[in-house]
């Protein structure tokens, strides 16, 4: 369950940004700089955003630090020393630089001096006021009595001059001969850039991320030399992978040595010289001393792979497409020790791809799929778009349940459709209006992003016919169907798999997103937004209606599905509170049936034409390039041989003859489906059709014998289930149909017996008989039966042993 959303406001729940509690920790001389030059640099640094402890007590008494000194330098990510005259004399200034030094050398911490009117040399030797103040702690020491506080002094004397040599030695800022102003501005963008400040920026409020941040978390602490190298986190667009990676990359980039976050590669490396820029982006952030100019991709991918392996990283590269990409920014070398690489991309495949996996030592890898929100959570997301809560309005619950149950726990969709409602004249009424009929620009700018980056044209087609025509469709079922029509490739679907286009169940049955399926009814509704005829593919009930009821069918169109049903239900609709308005009612139950009454009747006055559904089969005849079909509970009138001949899909629900007329063209048929049909028997003649895979004739209540398989040598899927009248199966099944794979006879109660000759099929591996009744007895332990499609559940009745002897081992 994953979303995030852009809201400045923190949540009180979320992490905080880091360990630390501020970004630099000031040392200074009082009586020398407090009132000029470390007040301004104070200020300069505060008004910079940098979180500053600053000491405001003047130090004159006591020999140890004061405890939160201490504290305040060991939780600071960097300390600023001033160097002045006067530096040394204090013994409180001397432990703040001992601690420094040691923090410097333990943890990583920043060390910036500034020798303010000082010779480095001077602080390094001690010589003259650092000398001097030297020499008073060393008479200070052999001046005191006590043995133990003797060896205390002697110890921290050690430890002062140790500090002050390291920290002379270290690279800082002089004072001397220039203007305070243009120092203390220096020193500022200098601090903000070791320390990355350019990266800091407000966290987003979170929804729904709890169990998405505690694995990456886990994966970016895990330091062993077996520990996983690089996450992918893979989803369809805007699903919130950016901001994931953001606010991951936010909570730990400080525990890194050097960090780096490139964010939208996909689009920036359409810019001209994109990847090289990314690259310089890339070692500017990641090398500690300052980067050189790059003029080719090839020498940039040579430094990033000799800066990879010196600091422990962490990289962010964010919105990869191809993997050639990753070929440039992270090389073949591998990474050092602790180094994590998260990866966010629309595509699960890609980050394997590389080169950098095709070597010797390929790194541990693992992928994260981010779904979507759950009911409760995108409700609570769309509310806080819309109203600035999390919960919304008394008067709107109901429609932004019905928004938030489009999207469909889609964060982008959430954000934009809860957005536009602030607008003053957006109202949910018209949000819920547009839904399905339109899809939002902004959303659909994203989305469609994945589809114009497909590797080809035909996966794009195959993309539109999927969303159009086959979203829960079998697998198998589509492909077989597809590949015939020449529609799509082999590897089309596994494409729209890994790019997150489509999703397989567990059954095997395609699904998409309703965003995405609306993006791709979109895509071809803009192929000719006012003459539908001349799309390519034709699904909304009205329009094929009317392109059907006038003929004006082209060959353009290779696709039409018309269900009638559909229609039938808009009609049944409950009218809206607008409309009783307009006419004078109000929401009272008895005017609300008078108004029912009053639509239905409107409705079949106005719409009888197309509630019958009626129309000649000759407007089919001008489509000759149709190649999928559906016409269900439609009523024709005709000849059918004026079905195109180059069908390959043929769905007709509701068919209303006894048998299929000897007139329609079904020789390059792959699947036909006449469910909930008036057939008896399939046809009066045995008909020959070389290329049928899938026969579906369920809930066919009248149908009492199939038969003439002669023609069907290449029948895969047979399915009869609910065919309550069924009384035979032809025995030519086995003789004839050697390809067939499954066989569903389910809730058939009429059916008495097997076709013996069906332990001639060795390659059936589904035979579905539950709810068989009067089918005998067959013993359970002798067939493997598996359950198959969409039925519930698969009872094997009990059978008599010598027939089960005689079924396929296949089974």
């Amino acid at each position: 369950m994953v979303v995030l959303t852009e809201i400045t406001e923190q949540s009180s729940s979320s992490t905080t940004l880091s360990t630390y509690d501020y970004d630099v920790f000031l040392s200074f001389r009082g009586e020398d700089t407090r009132h000029s030059f470390t007040d301004h640099l104070l200020k300069a640094l505060r008004e910079a955003t940098i979180d500053t402890f600053f000491d405001d007590a003047e130090i004159q008494i006591g020999d140890f630090l004061k405890p939160e000194l201490e504290k305040a330098i060991k939780s600071s990510r960097a300390s600023i020393i001033v160097l002045s005259k006067n530096y040394a004399s204090s013994t409180w200034c001397l432990d703040e630089l001992a601690l420094i030094m040691e923090q410097r050398r333990t943890s990583g911490h920043i060390v910036f001096p500034i020798f303010y009117h000082v010779k480095p040399s001077d602080v390094r030797k001690q010589r003259n006021s650092f000398g001097d103040a030297m020499a008073e702690h060393k008479q200070r020491m052999e001046t005191e009595l006590n043995s133990e506080k003797r060896s205390e002094w002697a110890h921290k004397i050690e430890k002062w001059k140790k500090a002050l040599t390291e920290v002379a030695d270290m690279k800082g800022e002089e004072a001397n001969d220039r203007r305070e102003t243009i120092l203390i501005e220096g020193i500022v963008k200098e601090i903000s850039s070791r320390l990355d400040l350019y990266k800091r920026s407000e966290i987003p409020h979170i929804i729904g991320m709890e169990s998405s941040i505690g694995m990456i978390t886990s994966f970016l602490k895990d330091r062993s030399q077996q520990s996983t190298k690089i996450l992918t986190i893979w989803g369809m667009a805007g699903i919130g992978k950016t901001y994931l990676a953001n606010y991951v990359f936010q909570l730990h980039y400080l525990d890194f040595e050097r960090s780096c976050f490139l964010e939208d590669i996909e689009r920036r490396c359409t810019q001209p010289n994109g990847l090289l820029d990314l690259q310089k982006q890339l070692l500017k952030d990641i090398q500690a001393r300052s980067w050189m100019d790059i003029d080719n991709v090839n020498a940039g991918t040579l430094k990033i792979e000799k800066s990879l392996l010196r600091k422990r990283i962490l990289l962010v590269l964010d919105g990869i497409n191809k993997f050639e990409q990753l070929d440039v920014l992270i090389g073949t070398k591998g990474l050092h020790p602790g180094s994590k690489i998260i990866i966010t991309s629309k595509n699960e495949s890609l980050t394997e791809k590389c080169r950098l996996f095709q070597t010797q030592v390929p790194p541990k890898h693992m992928k994260h799929c981010l779904q979507g929100l759950d009911d409760e959570e995108s409700l609570q997301l769309l509310s806080r778009h819309a109203f600035g809560c999390n919960e919304p309005n008394k008067g709107g619950n109901k429609q932004s349940i019905k928004v938030a149950k489009y999207c469909q726990g889609h964060p982008l969709a959430l954000k934009v459709l809860g957005s536009s409602f602030r607008r003053e004249d957006a109202t949910w009424e018209d949000i819920l209006e547009s839904l399905g009929k339109e899809i939002n620009p902004d959303i659909k700018k994203v989305l469609k992003i994945s589809y114009d980056t497909l590797p080809s044209e035909k996966d794009k087609e195959l993309f539109k016919y999927i969303a159009c025509l086959f979203v829960g469709e079998d697998r198998k079922f589509t492909e077989d169907i597809l590949k015939a029509c020449d529609i799509g490739k082999s590897s089309g679907i596994k494409v729209l798999i890994n790019r997150c286009l489509l999703t397989l169940e567990s059954s095997d049955k395609l699904t998409m997103h309703q965003l995405l399926q609306d993006m791709g009814k979109d895509i071809v509704h803009q192929e000719s937004l006012k003459k539908p005829w001349k799309r390519s593919i034709l699904w909304h009930h009205e329009e094929c209606l009317d392109v059907l009821q006038n003929r004006q069918g082209t060959t353009t169109t290779q696709g039409l599905a018309l269900d009638m049903r559909t229609f039938e239900n808009e009609i049944w609709k409950e009218p809206s509170s607008a409309n009783m308005q307009m006419f004078g009612f109000r929401s009272y139950p008895s005017f609300s049936c008078l108004w029912w009454l009053f639509g239905w009747v409107s409705g079949m006055c106005s719409s009888s034409r197309k509630t019958k559904g009626d129309f000649e089969t000759l407007a089919l005849s001008e489509m000759r390039n149709l190649k999928l079909l559906q016409l269900n509970y439609v009523q024709l009138s005709g000849s059918y041989k004026n079905f195109p001949h180059g069908i390959r899909w043929l769905c007709m629900h509701g068919f209303p003859l006894s048998y299929i007329p000897s007139d329609l063209e079904m020789e390059n048929l792959v699947a036909l489906d006449l469910s909930n049909s008036k057939l008896q028997q399939l046809w009066k003649k045995p008909k020959l059709l070389r290329s049928l895979k899938f026969l579906n004739l369920s809930s066919c209540h009248e149908l009492l014998r199939v038969g003439h398989f002669s023609g069907l040598p290449l029948l895969e899927r047979l399915t009869l289930t609910r065919c309550t009248s069924l009384l035979e199966v032809c025995e030519s099944i086995g003789n004839y149909c050697q390809k067939l794979e499954v066989i569903d006879l389910s809730k058939c109660n009429k059916l008495k017996e097997l076709p013996r000759s069906i332990r001639k099929l060795k390659n059936l591996t589904h035979l579905l008989i539950d709810g068989c009744s009067n089918l005998g007895e067959f013993p359970a332990d002798s067939v493997n039966m598996k359950s198959h499609g969409s039925s519930s559940s698969t009872v094997v009745p009990r059978t008599p042993e010598s027939f089960a002897n005689s079924l396929p081992r296949s089974l």
